[in-house]
Protein backbone atom coordinates (compact mmCIF):
# COMPACT_ATOMS: atom_id res chain seq x y z
CA UNK A 1 0.00 0.00 0.00
CA UNK A 2 1.40 3.48 -0.80
CA UNK A 3 0.65 6.35 1.96
CA UNK A 4 2.65 9.12 1.46
CA UNK A 5 0.46 11.81 3.36
CA UNK A 6 -1.32 12.02 6.85
CA UNK A 7 -4.04 14.57 7.77
CA UNK A 8 -3.51 15.67 11.62
CA UNK A 9 -7.10 15.42 13.09
CA UNK A 10 -8.00 16.37 16.30
CA UNK A 11 -10.93 15.18 18.02
CA UNK A 12 -12.79 16.21 20.78
CA UNK A 13 -13.06 14.46 23.83
CA UNK A 14 -14.53 14.54 27.18
CA UNK A 15 -11.29 14.22 29.13
CA UNK A 16 -9.19 16.26 27.02
CA UNK A 17 -8.09 16.63 23.22
CA UNK A 18 -6.89 13.26 21.34
CA UNK A 19 -5.13 13.73 18.25
CA UNK A 20 -4.94 10.29 15.21
CA UNK A 21 -3.08 10.30 11.80
CA UNK A 22 -5.05 8.51 9.42
CA UNK A 23 -3.53 8.27 6.31
CA UNK A 24 -4.40 9.15 2.84
CA UNK A 25 -3.94 7.36 -0.70
CA UNK A 26 -1.68 9.01 -3.35
CA UNK A 27 -4.35 9.46 -5.39
CA UNK A 28 -6.38 11.24 -2.85
CA UNK A 29 -3.23 13.18 -2.18
CA UNK A 30 -2.98 14.80 -5.60
CA UNK A 31 -6.85 15.81 -5.66
CA UNK A 32 -6.42 17.34 -2.72
CA UNK A 33 -3.42 19.06 -3.61
CA UNK A 34 -5.16 20.54 -6.84
CA UNK A 35 -8.73 21.03 -5.76
CA UNK A 36 -7.88 22.32 -1.88
CA UNK A 37 -7.15 25.55 -4.07
CA UNK A 38 -9.53 25.29 -6.83
CA UNK A 39 -12.17 23.82 -4.81
CA UNK A 40 -11.28 24.51 -0.88
CA UNK A 41 -15.17 24.36 0.33
CA UNK A 42 -15.68 20.77 -0.68
CA UNK A 43 -11.54 19.74 0.75
CA UNK A 44 -12.29 21.41 3.70
CA UNK A 45 -16.14 19.89 3.99
CA UNK A 46 -14.43 16.39 3.40
CA UNK A 47 -11.59 16.80 5.64
CA UNK A 48 -14.21 17.33 9.01
CA UNK A 49 -16.24 14.09 7.65
CA UNK A 50 -15.90 10.67 9.45
CA UNK A 51 -14.52 9.85 5.88
CA UNK A 52 -11.21 10.75 6.77
CA UNK A 53 -11.72 10.02 10.81
CA UNK A 54 -11.63 5.89 10.46
CA UNK A 55 -10.43 3.71 7.63
CA UNK A 56 -13.11 1.28 6.15
CA UNK A 57 -10.66 -1.37 8.07
CA UNK A 58 -11.18 0.36 11.37
CA UNK A 59 -14.75 0.61 11.18
CA UNK A 60 -15.36 -3.10 10.27
CA UNK A 61 -13.15 -3.85 13.83
CA UNK A 62 -16.54 -2.12 15.85
CA UNK A 63 -19.17 -4.65 16.87
CA UNK A 64 -22.56 -4.32 17.60
CA UNK A 65 -25.17 -1.84 17.24
CA UNK A 66 -22.34 0.75 17.27
CA UNK A 67 -21.22 -0.41 13.86
CA UNK A 68 -21.55 2.38 11.36
CA UNK A 69 -20.38 0.25 8.43
CA UNK A 70 -22.43 -3.04 6.73
CA UNK A 71 -20.03 -4.78 4.57
CA UNK A 72 -18.78 -7.59 5.84
CA UNK A 73 -15.41 -6.96 3.38
CA UNK A 74 -14.32 -4.06 1.58
CA UNK A 75 -11.24 -4.57 -1.07
CA UNK A 76 -7.70 -4.07 0.41
CA UNK A 77 -6.70 -0.87 -2.04
CA UNK A 78 -9.61 0.24 0.24
CA UNK A 79 -9.43 -1.28 3.59
CA UNK A 80 -6.71 1.19 5.52
CA UNK A 81 -6.61 4.70 4.42
CA UNK A 82 -9.19 7.30 4.58
CA UNK A 83 -12.61 7.26 2.42
CA UNK A 84 -11.24 10.28 0.06
CA UNK A 85 -11.67 11.73 -3.21
CA UNK A 86 -10.10 8.83 -5.44
CA UNK A 87 -11.97 6.47 -3.28
CA UNK A 88 -15.01 7.30 -4.47
CA UNK A 89 -14.77 9.12 -7.46
CA UNK A 90 -12.31 6.39 -9.34
CA UNK A 91 -13.98 3.56 -7.89
CA UNK A 92 -16.17 1.21 -10.32
CA UNK A 93 -14.51 2.92 -12.96
CA UNK A 94 -15.77 0.24 -15.87
CA UNK A 95 -19.48 0.17 -15.39
CA UNK A 96 -19.40 4.83 -15.19
CA UNK A 97 -20.40 5.85 -18.34
CA UNK A 98 -19.02 9.52 -17.17
CA UNK A 99 -15.75 8.31 -16.43
CA UNK A 100 -13.23 10.18 -18.17
CA UNK A 101 -9.13 10.50 -18.49
CA UNK A 102 -7.87 12.70 -15.73
CA UNK A 103 -4.49 13.78 -14.81
CA UNK A 104 -3.53 9.76 -15.36
CA UNK A 105 -6.92 8.97 -13.54
CA UNK A 106 -9.90 7.13 -14.66
CA UNK A 107 -12.45 9.43 -12.90
CA UNK A 108 -16.28 9.80 -12.83
CA UNK A 109 -18.08 13.08 -12.06
CA UNK A 110 -21.08 10.80 -9.84
CA UNK A 111 -20.66 9.12 -7.26
CA UNK A 112 -23.23 6.64 -6.68
CA UNK A 113 -25.23 4.04 -4.05
CA UNK A 114 -23.68 1.32 -5.93
CA UNK A 115 -20.11 3.32 -5.19
CA UNK A 116 -21.60 3.43 -1.58
CA UNK A 117 -22.16 0.08 -1.42
CA UNK A 118 -18.91 -0.77 -1.28
CA UNK A 119 -18.82 -0.38 2.34
CA UNK A 120 -22.78 0.43 3.00
CA UNK A 121 -24.09 -2.76 1.09
CA UNK A 122 -26.95 -2.96 3.71
CA UNK A 123 -28.01 0.74 3.31
CA UNK A 124 -27.84 0.59 -0.38
CA UNK A 125 -29.86 -2.42 -0.68
CA UNK A 126 -32.91 -1.52 1.62
CA UNK A 127 -32.91 1.88 -0.54
CA UNK A 128 -33.05 0.35 -3.90
CA UNK A 129 -36.39 -1.39 -2.21
CA UNK A 130 -37.63 2.48 -0.80
CA UNK A 131 -40.11 4.31 -3.27
CA UNK A 132 -37.54 7.03 -3.05
CA UNK A 133 -35.23 5.46 -5.13
CA UNK A 134 -38.07 4.84 -7.98
CA UNK A 135 -38.76 8.83 -7.98
CA UNK A 136 -37.93 9.52 -11.16
CA UNK A 137 -39.43 6.71 -12.87
CA UNK A 138 -42.45 6.76 -10.54
CA UNK A 139 -43.22 10.43 -11.94
CA UNK A 140 -41.91 10.09 -15.89
CA UNK A 141 -43.46 6.54 -16.19
CA UNK A 142 -46.59 7.31 -15.36
CA UNK A 143 -48.79 9.03 -17.70
CA UNK A 144 -51.75 10.55 -15.67
CA UNK A 145 -48.23 12.26 -12.97
CA UNK A 146 -47.18 13.67 -16.67
CA UNK A 147 -50.39 15.18 -17.04
CA UNK A 148 -50.48 16.94 -14.03
CA UNK A 149 -46.39 17.86 -14.87
CA UNK A 150 -47.49 19.13 -18.05
CA UNK A 151 -49.93 21.60 -16.23
CA UNK A 152 -47.75 22.69 -14.05
CA UNK A 153 -44.51 23.42 -15.62
CA UNK A 154 -45.24 23.10 -19.02
CA UNK A 155 -44.71 25.92 -21.55
CA UNK A 156 -48.19 27.59 -22.22
CA UNK A 157 -49.36 29.16 -25.11
CA UNK A 158 -52.94 31.31 -25.88
CA UNK A 159 -54.82 30.35 -29.13
CA UNK A 160 -58.48 30.65 -30.40
CA UNK A 161 -59.33 31.53 -26.84
CA UNK A 162 -57.77 28.46 -25.06
CA UNK A 163 -54.88 27.80 -23.18
CA UNK A 164 -52.50 25.13 -24.81
CA UNK A 165 -49.59 23.47 -22.59
CA UNK A 166 -46.71 21.69 -24.16
CA UNK A 167 -44.28 19.12 -21.99
CA UNK A 168 -41.64 21.28 -20.05
CA UNK A 169 -38.40 21.77 -20.96
CA UNK A 170 -35.12 19.80 -19.45
CA UNK A 171 -34.35 23.04 -17.24
CA UNK A 172 -37.45 23.74 -15.92
CA UNK A 173 -38.08 20.18 -14.86
CA UNK A 174 -34.67 19.76 -13.40
CA UNK A 175 -35.17 22.87 -10.82
CA UNK A 176 -38.79 22.35 -10.31
CA UNK A 177 -40.37 18.52 -9.72
CA UNK A 178 -37.09 16.34 -10.73
CA UNK A 179 -35.37 18.46 -8.23
CA UNK A 180 -36.76 16.02 -5.65
CA UNK A 181 -37.00 12.89 -7.85
CA UNK A 182 -34.35 12.89 -9.65
CA UNK A 183 -32.84 13.82 -13.17
CA UNK A 184 -31.70 10.90 -15.87
CA UNK A 185 -28.00 11.85 -16.02
CA UNK A 186 -26.87 10.55 -19.31
CA UNK A 187 -23.17 11.28 -21.12
CA UNK A 188 -23.63 13.74 -23.99
CA UNK A 189 -20.11 13.52 -25.43
CA UNK A 190 -16.44 15.47 -23.74
CA UNK A 191 -16.30 19.51 -24.11
CA UNK A 192 -13.30 21.52 -23.26
CA UNK A 193 -13.04 23.38 -20.94
CA UNK A 194 -10.57 26.23 -19.83
CA UNK A 195 -9.46 25.73 -15.95
CA UNK A 196 -6.46 27.40 -13.93
CA UNK A 197 -4.22 24.81 -15.16
CA UNK A 198 -5.17 25.51 -18.99
CA UNK A 199 -7.52 24.17 -21.31
CA UNK A 200 -9.22 20.41 -19.62
CA UNK A 201 -11.85 18.17 -20.92
CA UNK A 202 -14.91 16.87 -19.34
CA UNK A 203 -17.39 14.86 -20.18
CA UNK A 204 -20.80 16.94 -21.26
CA UNK A 205 -23.93 15.67 -18.76
CA UNK A 206 -27.38 16.04 -19.27
CA UNK A 207 -29.51 16.55 -16.49
CA UNK A 208 -26.74 17.76 -14.50
CA UNK A 209 -26.45 18.96 -11.04
CA UNK A 210 -28.89 17.15 -9.55
CA UNK A 211 -28.96 15.38 -6.05
CA UNK A 212 -32.43 14.11 -6.19
CA UNK A 213 -33.46 10.58 -4.50
CA UNK A 214 -34.43 8.66 -7.26
CA UNK A 215 -31.87 9.99 -9.68
CA UNK A 216 -30.89 7.75 -12.69
CA UNK A 217 -27.32 7.75 -12.69
CA UNK A 218 -24.63 6.89 -15.48
CA UNK A 219 -23.83 3.50 -14.01
CA UNK A 220 -27.35 2.69 -13.90
CA UNK A 221 -27.60 3.29 -10.50
CA UNK A 222 -30.94 5.03 -8.87
CA UNK A 223 -31.00 7.37 -6.01
CA UNK A 224 -28.34 10.00 -4.50
CA UNK A 225 -27.12 9.08 -0.99
CA UNK A 226 -26.36 12.94 -0.75
CA UNK A 227 -29.87 13.59 -1.00
CA UNK A 228 -29.78 13.13 2.52
CA UNK A 229 -26.03 12.93 3.82
CA UNK A 230 -25.29 16.22 1.49
CA UNK A 231 -21.30 15.90 -0.14
CA UNK A 232 -18.38 16.06 0.61
CA UNK A 233 -19.18 15.73 4.92
CA UNK A 234 -21.87 12.94 4.70
CA UNK A 235 -22.92 13.56 8.33
CA UNK A 236 -24.78 11.45 10.24
CA UNK A 237 -25.95 14.69 11.82
CA UNK A 238 -27.47 16.60 8.93
CA UNK A 239 -29.10 13.64 8.04
CA UNK A 240 -30.82 13.34 11.56
CA UNK A 241 -31.69 16.90 11.72
CA UNK A 242 -35.60 17.95 10.20
CA UNK A 243 -33.96 20.71 8.12
CA UNK A 244 -32.71 17.91 5.68
CA UNK A 245 -35.95 16.43 5.10
CA UNK A 246 -37.43 20.08 4.61
CA UNK A 247 -35.62 20.32 1.17
CA UNK A 248 -38.53 18.42 -0.48
CA UNK A 249 -41.23 17.83 2.03
CA UNK A 250 -42.34 21.09 2.96
CA UNK A 251 -45.49 21.24 1.55
CA UNK A 252 -47.97 21.95 0.59
CA UNK A 253 -48.39 18.97 -0.90
CA UNK A 254 -46.31 16.59 1.45
CA UNK A 255 -46.30 19.11 4.29
CA UNK A 256 -44.09 16.75 6.73
CA UNK A 257 -41.86 19.97 8.01
CA UNK A 258 -44.28 22.32 8.23
CA UNK A 259 -46.19 20.23 10.17
CA UNK A 260 -43.92 19.30 12.38
CA UNK A 261 -42.15 22.94 13.11
CA UNK A 262 -45.88 23.37 14.44
CA UNK A 263 -46.09 19.87 16.15
CA UNK A 264 -45.65 19.79 20.11
CA UNK A 265 -42.73 17.41 18.90
CA UNK A 266 -41.07 20.40 16.71
CA UNK A 267 -41.15 22.87 19.63
CA UNK A 268 -39.10 20.56 21.95
CA UNK A 269 -36.69 20.46 19.06
CA UNK A 270 -36.33 23.96 18.09
CA UNK A 271 -35.60 24.43 22.07
CA UNK A 272 -33.56 21.55 23.50
CA UNK A 273 -31.70 20.34 19.96
CA UNK A 274 -28.16 21.99 20.90
CA UNK A 275 -28.21 20.18 23.81
CA UNK A 276 -28.59 16.55 21.94
CA UNK A 277 -26.24 14.31 20.48
CA UNK A 278 -26.76 14.01 16.55
CA UNK A 279 -23.58 11.81 16.06
CA UNK A 280 -23.88 8.73 18.04
CA UNK A 281 -24.62 5.29 16.88
CA UNK A 282 -26.96 3.59 18.40
CA UNK A 283 -29.02 6.84 19.00
CA UNK A 284 -30.62 6.18 22.79
CA UNK A 285 -33.80 7.80 23.27
CA UNK A 286 -34.23 9.80 26.26
CA UNK A 287 -30.11 10.17 26.70
CA UNK A 288 -29.13 11.69 23.17
CA UNK A 289 -32.84 13.19 22.44
CA UNK A 290 -35.50 14.25 23.76
CA UNK A 291 -38.35 14.10 21.03
CA UNK A 292 -38.54 12.16 17.36
CA UNK A 293 -37.11 14.12 14.26
CA UNK A 294 -38.01 12.57 10.85
CA UNK A 295 -34.77 9.86 10.99
CA UNK A 296 -36.07 9.46 14.39
CA UNK A 297 -39.34 7.66 12.78
CA UNK A 298 -38.80 6.52 9.72
CA UNK A 299 -35.17 5.55 9.29
CA UNK A 300 -32.61 5.49 12.69
CA UNK A 301 -31.34 3.03 14.75
CA UNK A 302 -32.81 3.79 18.56
CA UNK A 303 -32.24 2.18 21.60
CA UNK A 304 -33.32 2.78 24.87
CA UNK A 305 -30.66 3.34 27.70
CA UNK A 306 -30.63 0.01 28.90
CA UNK A 307 -29.16 -0.57 24.73
CA UNK A 308 -32.46 -2.45 23.76
CA UNK A 309 -33.30 -1.91 20.21
CA UNK A 310 -36.16 -0.04 20.05
CA UNK A 311 -35.96 -0.01 16.18
CA UNK A 312 -34.16 -1.29 13.56
CA UNK A 313 -32.31 1.06 11.14
CA UNK A 314 -33.58 0.46 7.59
CA UNK A 315 -32.78 2.96 4.58
CA UNK A 316 -36.38 1.39 3.53
CA UNK A 317 -38.66 4.08 4.97
CA UNK A 318 -41.66 1.82 3.88
CA UNK A 319 -40.61 -0.55 7.25
CA UNK A 320 -42.38 1.75 9.82
CA UNK A 321 -45.20 2.87 7.30
CA UNK A 322 -48.66 1.66 7.06
CA UNK A 323 -50.17 4.40 4.94
CA UNK A 324 -49.76 5.91 2.53
CA UNK A 325 -51.31 9.46 2.93
CA UNK A 326 -50.33 12.02 0.12
CA UNK A 327 -53.72 10.82 -1.78
CA UNK A 328 -53.94 10.05 -5.26
CA UNK A 329 -56.91 10.78 -4.59
CA UNK A 330 -56.78 9.21 -1.68
CA UNK A 331 -54.87 7.92 1.01
CA UNK A 332 -54.49 4.14 1.00
CA UNK A 333 -52.27 1.14 2.17
CA UNK A 334 -48.35 1.54 1.00
CA UNK A 335 -47.75 -0.11 -2.71
CA UNK A 336 -45.96 -3.64 -2.32
CA UNK A 337 -43.43 -2.83 -4.86
CA UNK A 338 -40.85 0.90 -5.21
CA UNK A 339 -42.04 0.93 -8.69
CA UNK A 340 -45.55 2.46 -8.48
CA UNK A 341 -45.67 2.50 -12.75
CA UNK A 342 -46.53 -0.86 -12.65
CA UNK A 343 -49.92 0.15 -10.22
CA UNK A 344 -53.48 -0.62 -12.34
CA UNK A 345 -56.46 0.35 -10.67
CA UNK A 346 -59.87 -1.03 -11.99
CA UNK A 347 -59.87 1.48 -15.00
CA UNK A 348 -56.64 0.93 -16.33
CA UNK A 349 -54.96 3.93 -15.03
CA UNK A 350 -51.72 3.68 -12.90
CA UNK A 351 -53.08 4.79 -9.73
CA UNK A 352 -53.15 3.52 -6.77
CA UNK A 353 -56.99 3.97 -5.87
CA UNK A 354 -60.13 4.57 -8.24
CA UNK A 355 -61.89 7.41 -8.81
CA UNK A 356 -64.63 5.90 -6.16
CA UNK A 357 -61.81 5.72 -3.76
CA UNK A 358 -61.59 1.61 -4.01
CA UNK A 359 -57.91 0.34 -4.10
CA UNK A 360 -56.17 -1.24 -6.33
CA UNK A 361 -55.57 -4.06 -3.65
CA UNK A 362 -53.18 -6.74 -5.52
CA UNK A 363 -50.51 -3.81 -5.78
CA UNK A 364 -50.76 -2.67 -2.07
CA UNK A 365 -49.76 -4.20 1.25
CA UNK A 366 -52.40 -6.19 3.46
CA UNK A 367 -54.25 -5.75 6.52
CA UNK A 368 -52.03 -7.48 8.31
CA UNK A 369 -48.67 -5.37 6.91
CA UNK A 370 -50.41 -2.44 7.35
CA UNK A 371 -50.88 -3.58 11.63
CA UNK A 372 -47.20 -5.29 11.52
CA UNK A 373 -45.93 -1.64 10.16
CA UNK A 374 -47.82 0.59 12.65
CA UNK A 375 -46.73 -1.63 15.20
CA UNK A 376 -43.49 -0.97 14.62
CA UNK A 377 -43.92 3.14 14.31
CA UNK A 378 -45.88 2.31 17.63
CA UNK A 379 -42.84 0.72 19.36
CA UNK A 380 -40.69 3.98 18.99
CA UNK A 381 -44.13 6.25 20.42
CA UNK A 382 -44.20 3.68 23.38
CA UNK A 383 -40.89 5.12 24.34
CA UNK A 384 -42.17 8.39 25.23
CA UNK A 385 -45.54 7.60 25.65
CA UNK A 386 -48.21 5.28 27.37
CA UNK A 387 -49.84 2.89 25.34
CA UNK A 388 -53.21 4.91 26.25
CA UNK A 389 -51.89 8.20 24.22
CA UNK A 390 -50.71 5.83 21.57
CA UNK A 391 -53.87 4.13 20.42
CA UNK A 392 -55.79 6.70 21.08
CA UNK A 393 -53.00 8.86 18.77
CA UNK A 394 -54.10 5.63 16.49
CA UNK A 395 -57.72 5.83 16.56
CA UNK A 396 -57.65 9.43 15.48
CA UNK A 397 -55.40 8.89 12.88
CA UNK A 398 -57.44 6.19 11.34
CA UNK A 399 -60.72 8.08 11.93
CA UNK A 400 -58.60 11.01 10.12
CA UNK A 401 -57.81 8.59 7.27
CA UNK A 402 -61.55 7.39 6.77
CA UNK A 403 -63.05 11.15 6.90
CA UNK A 404 -60.37 12.53 4.36
CA UNK A 405 -60.81 10.41 2.09
CA UNK A 406 -64.74 10.38 2.11
CA UNK A 407 -64.50 14.37 1.31
CA UNK A 408 -62.33 13.68 -1.04
CA UNK A 409 -64.70 11.11 -2.84
CA UNK A 410 -67.34 14.16 -2.39
CA UNK A 411 -65.22 16.41 -4.91
CA UNK A 412 -64.07 13.88 -7.13
CA UNK A 413 -67.77 12.35 -7.41
CA UNK A 414 -68.82 15.89 -8.10
CA UNK A 415 -65.32 15.89 -10.52
CA UNK A 416 -66.57 13.43 -12.60
CA UNK A 417 -70.75 14.69 -13.12
CA UNK A 418 -68.89 17.84 -14.36
CA UNK A 419 -66.88 15.60 -17.42
CA UNK A 420 -69.85 13.66 -18.15
CA UNK A 421 -71.98 16.64 -18.75
CA UNK A 422 -69.40 18.20 -20.73
CA UNK A 423 -68.75 21.19 -18.55
CA UNK A 424 -65.43 20.52 -18.63
CA UNK A 425 -63.09 17.51 -19.98
CA UNK A 426 -60.74 14.69 -18.34
CA UNK A 427 -59.01 11.49 -19.16
CA UNK A 428 -62.36 10.15 -19.77
CA UNK A 429 -62.55 12.22 -23.30
CA UNK A 430 -59.09 11.74 -24.00
CA UNK A 431 -58.44 15.50 -22.58
CA UNK A 432 -56.01 16.12 -19.16
CA UNK A 433 -57.58 16.50 -15.91
CA UNK A 434 -55.64 19.41 -15.16
CA UNK A 435 -55.42 21.96 -18.00
CA UNK A 436 -58.84 23.58 -16.95
CA UNK A 437 -59.72 25.92 -13.71
CA UNK A 438 -62.34 23.39 -12.35
CA UNK A 439 -60.29 20.75 -12.47
CA UNK A 440 -57.72 22.42 -10.56
CA UNK A 441 -59.77 23.14 -8.09
CA UNK A 442 -60.41 19.65 -7.53
CA UNK A 443 -56.90 18.78 -7.59
CA UNK A 444 -56.59 21.29 -4.90
CA UNK A 445 -58.72 19.35 -2.24
CA UNK A 446 -56.67 16.21 -2.51
CA UNK A 447 -53.06 17.35 -3.42
CA UNK A 448 -53.28 19.82 -1.00
CA UNK A 449 -55.69 20.28 1.93
CA UNK A 450 -56.64 16.61 1.82
CA UNK A 451 -52.49 15.89 2.20
CA UNK A 452 -52.52 18.53 4.96
CA UNK A 453 -55.10 17.29 7.04
CA UNK A 454 -53.71 13.63 7.15
CA UNK A 455 -49.91 15.18 7.72
CA UNK A 456 -51.60 17.20 10.79
CA UNK A 457 -53.09 14.03 12.18
CA UNK A 458 -50.30 11.70 11.18
CA UNK A 459 -47.51 13.63 13.06
CA UNK A 460 -49.81 14.25 16.02
CA UNK A 461 -49.41 18.39 15.92
CA UNK A 462 -49.35 21.30 13.90
CA UNK A 463 -53.27 21.49 14.91
CA UNK A 464 -53.97 24.35 12.89
CA UNK A 465 -52.84 22.81 9.52
CA UNK A 466 -55.59 20.47 10.78
CA UNK A 467 -58.38 23.23 10.48
CA UNK A 468 -57.47 26.83 9.19
CA UNK A 469 -54.42 26.29 7.54
CA UNK A 470 -54.54 24.04 4.41
CA UNK A 471 -56.67 21.97 5.96
CA UNK A 472 -60.58 21.54 6.90
CA UNK A 473 -61.40 25.15 6.25
CA UNK A 474 -60.12 25.22 2.48
CA UNK A 475 -61.20 21.61 1.28
CA UNK A 476 -64.86 22.03 2.31
CA UNK A 477 -64.57 25.78 1.06
CA UNK A 478 -63.72 24.20 -2.40
CA UNK A 479 -66.10 21.30 -2.40
CA UNK A 480 -68.59 24.19 -2.11
CA UNK A 481 -67.13 26.28 -4.34
CA UNK A 482 -67.56 23.06 -7.18
CA UNK A 483 -70.84 22.94 -5.57
CA UNK A 484 -72.04 26.14 -6.91
CA UNK A 485 -69.95 26.23 -10.19
CA UNK A 486 -72.04 22.93 -10.96
CA UNK A 487 -74.95 24.79 -9.71
CA UNK A 488 -74.64 27.57 -12.54
CA UNK A 489 -74.16 25.74 -15.25
CA UNK A 490 -76.91 23.49 -14.49
CA UNK A 491 -79.01 26.15 -14.21
CA UNK A 492 -77.78 27.73 -17.15
CA UNK A 493 -77.98 24.68 -19.64
CA UNK A 494 -80.88 23.19 -18.16
CA UNK A 495 -82.13 20.51 -20.20
CA UNK A 496 -79.30 20.67 -23.04
CA UNK A 497 -75.73 19.36 -22.60
CA UNK A 498 -72.80 21.95 -22.87
CA UNK A 499 -69.95 21.30 -25.53
CA UNK A 500 -66.50 22.43 -25.27
CA UNK A 501 -65.81 23.90 -28.33
CA UNK A 502 -62.49 25.70 -29.10
CA UNK A 503 -62.42 27.01 -25.08
CA UNK A 504 -66.11 28.35 -26.24
CA UNK A 505 -69.19 27.17 -24.52
CA UNK A 506 -72.39 26.29 -27.03
CA UNK A 507 -75.80 24.31 -26.31
CA UNK A 508 -76.96 21.68 -27.98
CA UNK A 509 -80.35 19.51 -27.36
CA UNK A 510 -79.14 16.76 -24.75
CA UNK A 511 -79.34 13.74 -26.58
Amino acid sequence: MKIVAYFVIFLGCVSGIAMAEIPISNATKECVDCHSSFHPGIVEDWKNSRHTLFSPGTSMKNKGAARKISAVSVPNNLANTAVGCAECHTLNAESHADTFNHNGYKVHVVVTPKDCSTCHTEESAQFEQNLMSRAYGNLASNNVYQDLQRGVLGEMVRKDNKILYYPPNESTAGESCYYCHGTKIEVKGLQKRETLVGTMEFPKLSGWPNGGVGRINPDGSKGSCSACHTRHSFSIEMARKPHTCKECHTGPDVPSYKVYSASKHGTIYDTMNSEWDFRTVPWTIGKDFAAPTCAACHVSLLTNPEGDVVAKRTHRMNDRLSWRIFGLFYAHPRPKSPDTSIIRNKDGLPLPTDFDGGFASEFLITENEQKARAQTMQAICLSCHAKAWVDGHRQRYENTIRQSNASIAVATGMMNDIWKKGFAKGIRQGESMFDEAIERKWCDTWLFYGNTIRFASAMSGGGDYGVFADGRYQLTQSIAEMQDWLNLRLQLFSGREAVNDNGKFKMQSAK
